[in-house]
């Protein structure tokens, strides 16, 4: 059996998931902090990508990131570089689609934080910085963890937009979910079967990974 699709899967989702945990804290936690209307509008544009279908997603990465389109050509004449079908432009792809999740779960951690306990950290004369990874994502850090999680699992089962924009080449940008679609398309259903079991052995243990962080947040809760 070629691991290749998992190692790859696992690579993808593991950088996307680097990416829009920063991304994603980043932009919650100055959006939490704007007015409510600016707040609603940004709000709607970050969090489409999950409510698109993937294949919308992939086909508008197709439009920005092709060499027949300004921004891939220019890319690939300056520095000789595909922006498409090769394993890292799957990156882009779940980083689209993966980001709304760790942004409204970033959010929600930072609306629901005291901010009386930032307030008396600047009665101290602690800069803001300093209160925000102090004070702020220590008490937000089991919604944070959370989104991290989620994220990595949507990165990993991702399928619509990967395959548009890296495509399906064996050994080189196969993941796990355009390795079980190829499989069934030449009727290997035992083959298929196999990476099946993978996927959602792996989507169970961040699922679980998930509800134990919830727990432990609750438990948290209780005890305050």
């Amino acid at each position: 059996m070629d691991w290749y699709p998992l190692f790859n899967s696992l690579r993808i989702a593991s950088i996307a998931t680097v990416v829009v945990f920063f991304l994603g804290i980043l932009s919650a936690y100055y959006i939490a902090r704007l007015p409510r209307l600016v707040k609603g509008v940004l709000d709607v544009v970050l969090t489409l990508p999950l409510v698109l279908p993937p294949t919308v997603v992939g086909w508008l990465l197709l439009v920005l990131l092709s060499p027949r389109r300004p921004l891939g050509a220019w890319v690939l004449e300056t520095f000789g570089v595909r922006m498409v079908m090769t394993w890292w432009s799957a990156i882009f792809a779940t980083v689209v689609v993966s980001f709304p999740l760790m942004y409204r779960t970033a959010r929600g951690a930072f609306e629901s934080f005291d901010h009386t306990l930032a307030d008396a950290g600047r009665t101290l004369g602690r800069s803001n910085t300093w209160i925000f990874w102090r004070v702020q994502m220590p008490v937000c850090r089991q919604g944070i963890l959370a989104g991290a999680v989620l994220s990595f699992a949507r990165a990993l089962g991702e399928y619509g937009a990967t395959s548009m924009v890296a495509g399906y080449t064996p050994g080189r940008t196969a993941t796990i979910s355009t390795t079980v679609y190829q499989l069934w398309r030449t009727n290997d259903d035992a083959g298929a079967l196999r990476w099946v079991l993978v996927n959602i052995a792996l989507s169970a243990l961040f699922l679980l990974a998930v509800n134990l962080l919830e727990d432990r947040q609750r438990q948290r809760g209780g005890r305050r």
